[in-house]
């Protein structure tokens, strides 16, 4: 389902545009997403990087908060190989969080490579979390209790904003969730080589990705940490990280490094590898039975981190 829906058109640099389409023609508009839950959403945009555009982003609200105290906040960041998708295929995670545990989400709309390299993308969603903690009490949310989350490209950038907060000196993060991250441009790990042609989001989409953000740099030591985190040589005072990826995908092994980093510096990191997981799996074949158990496990974590 997943091949023959979403990576119908091959991830190439010359499919870029074509593939861009397609996502987006999958991704369902907000009233669709929200239905008839009890959730409210609205668009604003906020200031970008310096020098940069504006950044575009969707509030997400519960519509009857059961709490007078100020909410947690989860800045929403979506995945697309960094070339693909928008901040609406990131939404459903926060619609759930806000019906479910009453936590005020923003998603992200970040520029897209090619045409914004790196670290564009990162800059845009550091932005937006400069603004989410700056107007913490027009928006009703604990400065405290900020989450950053994302999968894929969205669990790169998670990564490289929590490394941009802690250089920059903020603002706080109280966890970082890091799905399937893309967060090596070099893509040369063992999981790598071994979903060569095969699988959900391959080798080959994954040089495409790489290709188009960080161009002629990529595999040299010119790449930096914000652009690819797995080049990071300082994991130290990192949010609490909550990791997870599935055994069946490029992504295993990149992951596996990165917590192992995080757990050198005597830093916080929950792994899980999740047995014959695809690419994004519990949210495309939510019904498997380690769909379950990774959504519970995440469920778990979320309840901890925003202290629920």
């Amino acid at each position: 389902m997943f091949l023959e829906n979403i990576e119908r058109i091959p991830l190439r640099e010359h499919t870029i545009l074509e593939n861009r389409a397609l996502f987006e023609s999958l991704i369902p508009a907000m009233d669709v997403q929200v239905g008839d839950r009890p959730v409210t959403f609205e668009h604003r945009s906020v200031p970008g990087p310096a020098g940069a555009p504006d950044v575009d982003v969707t509030i997400v609200r519960p519509a009857n908060p059961t709490s007078k105290l100020p909410a947690p906040a989860v800045l929403g960041i979506h995945g697309g190989g960094y070339v693909l998708g928008t901040r609406f295929f990131g939404t459903g995670e926060l619609i759930d969080l806000a019906e479910r545990f009453g936590v005020v989400g923003v998603a992200v709309e970040y520029r897209l490579a090619p045409e914004h390299p790196a670290p564009a993308a990162a800059e845009d969603c550091y932005a937006a979390l400069v603004w989410l903690a700056s107007n913490a009490s027009e928006l009703g949310i604990d400065p405290s209790r900020i989450v950053v989350s994302g999968a894929s490209a969205g669990g790169g950038l998670t990564a490289a904003v929590s490394l941009i907060a802690r250089d920059r000196g903020g603002p706080s993060i109280a966890g970082q969730l890091v799905g399937c991250p893309m967060i090596d441009d070099r893509n040369d790990t063992v999981s790598a080589w071994q979903y060569d042609g095969i699988g959900a989001w391959d080798r080959n989409n994954n040089d495409t990705g790489w290709d188009a953000y960080v161009g002629a740099d990529r595999g040299t030591d010119r790449i930096t940490a914000y652009q690819a985190p797995a080049r990071a040589t300082d994991l130290s005072n990192l949010p609490p990280a909550f990791l997870e990826v599935g055994s069946a995908e490029i992504f295993r092994d990149e992951t596996i490094t990165y917590a192992s980093g995080i757990w050198a510096t005597g830093g916080q990191a929950e792994l899980h590898i999740w047995s014959g997981g695809y690419h994004g799996f519990s949210g495309f074949s939510p019904e498997a039975e380690v769909s379950h158990a990774a959504n519970a496990a995440r469920d778990s974590w979320w309840r901890r981190v925003l202290e629920l």
